[in-house]
């Protein structure tokens, strides 16, 4: 085998290693609950509909007014923007179908700025900064939870995640592997450039 060879083989040796490492971890977090007492449970945005959230967001939803009503934090943070045209964002419905649970209002705050999940906890993390209070309980689908726990940490934020055993994303063995292999390619951009690969319109924020 020539130089080249060698150096061509080494090289993708290393990129299926990494590959497979960032795969682990997504894996391992996904398998984190970490119900420790927090300053605000974060709800991550997902799609909705005219004012009512979508089964990945209602399954958010459901799982963050649980962990409020165990007294894991006082205060749940709704996040995400809205698509142009919109009558809500991703933030004022989850609020609203909160609210309608019985969560009191002035235990939801709406923070209706991103159009991705690295814009979404940005803007967290400056409310955060604002109202002077640092860790958050990071609430999302399983294979969601490590890029957004890195995210939140890279801007400021103690992060840690409790992510939802319920809804669409975590039903079948098919989706869970599609949104494993999407989340590692995710992650992998993520740390390569500090930027995010999501859309307003991606179902896992």
């Amino acid at each position: 085998m020539t130089w080249g060879a060698r150096i061509v083989v080494g090289g993708l040796v290393v990129l299926l290693l990494v590959v497979g490492v960032t795969a682990a971890r997504v894996w391992q977090v996904a398998r984190t609950d970490d119900r420790s007492h927090t300053d605000a449970v974060v709800v991550l945005g997902a799609a909705q509909y005219n004012g009512q959230p979508s089964a990945v967001l209602a399954a958010r939803l459901k799982h963050a007014e649980q962990l409020w009503r165990d007294g894991v934090s006082p205060r749940i943070v709704t996040v995400g923007g809205g698509k142009s045209g919109d009558r809500y964002t991703e933030a004022e419905a989850s609020r609203d179908w909160l609210i309608e649970q019985g969560v009191p209002r002035s235990a939801v705050e709406a923070v209706p700025q991103g159009a991705d999940t690295l814009g979404s906890l940005q803007a967290v993390a400056a409310t955060a900064r604002e109202q002077g209070w640092e860790s958050a309980l990071l609430v999302s689908d399983p294979w969601h939870s490590l890029r957004a726990r890195t995210m939140a940490r890279d801007a400021g934020l103690d992060a840690s995640t409790s992510p939802t055993r319920t809804g669409p994303v975590v039903q079948t063995r098919e989706a869970q592997l599609h949104y494993i292999y999407r989340e590692t390619g995710g992650l992998l951009f993520y740390e390569l450039t500090h930027a995010s690969v999501d859309t307003a319109t991606n179902e896992l924020g």
